[in-house]
């Protein structure tokens, strides 16, 4: 992927690592700030985690994936970086101007582009797993979205 085609248009930014933190908390922080109008660049979507027995969820996110058809959709992804797009846009008023143009300030990536490895990563505190979860069963979203059939 090029990244300089990705970050086109975007001058001063914001890069949080979403490595050790929980999806929704960080998607509903991401959404908020974005909805403020900071442009945000996320990496490491791959290792983001979801809560809760693997089980359960890796059958909910299947049962996404499987809903509707291939023709009419709806449709749902299977890469890491677009699963994240997609939770962060439920937390945005996307049927809104203000919301959809706060969705164009997003960029999420798998891994660190050699572009961002010199610049310095955000950590959002109230999202990070070790410091909010009080379960050990967790799933991370490469993990889902192998189960999706993503092939990497």
């Amino acid at each position: 992927m090029n990244v300089e085609r990705v970050l086109k248009n975007f001058e001063t930014f914001k890069v949080v690592n979403a490595e050790g933190h929980i999806l929704g908390r960080l998607s509903s922080v991401i959404a908020k700030r974005l909805l403020k109008g900071e442009k945000i660049v996320v990496i490491n979507a791959e290792k983001a985690i979801v809560t809760g027995k693997p089980e359960v969820v890796l059958q909910i996110y299947k049962e996404k994936y499987d809903r509707g058809s291939k023709e009419k959709g709806p449709y749902f992804p299977k890469h890491p970086e677009k699963v994240f797009k997609r939770t962060v846009r439920g937390m945005l008023p996307w049927k809104s101007r203000r919301g959809r143009e706060a969705y164009k300030r997003l960029r999420v990536f798998i891994g660190v582009p050699e572009k961002l490895k010199s610049m310095e990563f955000e950590v959002v505190e109230e999202a990070l797993f070790e410091k909010v979860s009080k379960t050990d069963k967790f799933v991370t979203l490469e993990e889902i979205c192998k189960h999706l059939g993503w092939k990497v």
